[in-house]
């Protein structure tokens, strides 16, 4: 075959490859010196906001292991089960969360209440409506402690049950019982101070140690844990 031939041949063959390979790479160099986009920012800032510390984040990762939501199972945890996890004193375990203030709402129920009321109402879809990049949806009630232990541990209980209750009714979310973990302390640990009367509630005017304790404290966790 003539040597003209052949080379003529070889560059048919070859030079759309070599093309399309340096065309590849263009590409690639111009993608990685491009600006993100908004949905690549939004992904990419997603959690950790500057409250996870590597101590809440051990903390959250063994409550959320406890109450399902690392499997996806969703569901609650009694104050045993919140003890054992958390290795904290009440009032330790109340402080992880201070820094989270601003993300907080505290639900107040009265004296043997546990439906949500119609401010409490407001206050849950105001809370779920700031989820951003959050993973984990938390709800931890109290009860004050007057009365019997075991009854105020039914109160808790029932009053977190109640905030997911009125989630489910509220939105149509087939991942929600996946994403909201119930912890019910009942009066058994980590009341609240009255310094939490200062916090974001549901209800406004005077409040006092036992009025905050008679509560739901719910919020996203902007943590990846």
């Amino acid at each position: 075959m003539n040597p003209k031939t052949v080379a003529v041949m070889a560059t048919g063959v070859f030079l759309p490859g070599i093309l399309l390979l340096y065309w590849l790479m263009s590409a690639d160099q111009a993608m990685q010196k491009a600006p993100p986009t908004a949905a690549e920012v939004a992904i990419a800032s997603v959690a950790e906001d500057d409250y996870c510390t590597p101590e809440l984040k051990k903390i959250l990762r063994r409550v959320a292991g406890a109450c399902g939501l690392l499997e996806g199972a969703g569901r609650g945890c009694a104050p045993a089960d919140v003890k054992k996890v958390a290795s904290l004193s009440g009032a330790d375990f109340n402080a992880l969360f201070v820094p989270m203030a601003e993300r907080v709402s505290i639900v107040q129920f009265d004296s043997n209440q546990t439906e949500v009321d119609p401010d409490g109402q407001r206050a849950v879809e105001a809370a779920w409506a700031e989820k951003r990049g959050a993973s984990f949806f938390f709800v931890v009630s109290r009860a004050s402690p007057d009365g019997d232990a075991a009854y105020n541990q039914m109160l808790s209980q029932q009053r977190a049950e109640s905030v997911l209750q009125h989630l489910e009714t509220k939105y149509d979310d087939p991942d929600l019982k996946k994403e909201v973990g119930l912890m019910s302390l009942g009066e058994e640990f980590a009341q609240l101070g009255q310094e939490f009367c200062d916090w974001r509630r549901s209800r406004d005017g005077s409040c006092n140690q036992t009025e905050i304790n008679r509560s739901a404290f719910v919020a996203w966790i902007d943590c990846a844990i």
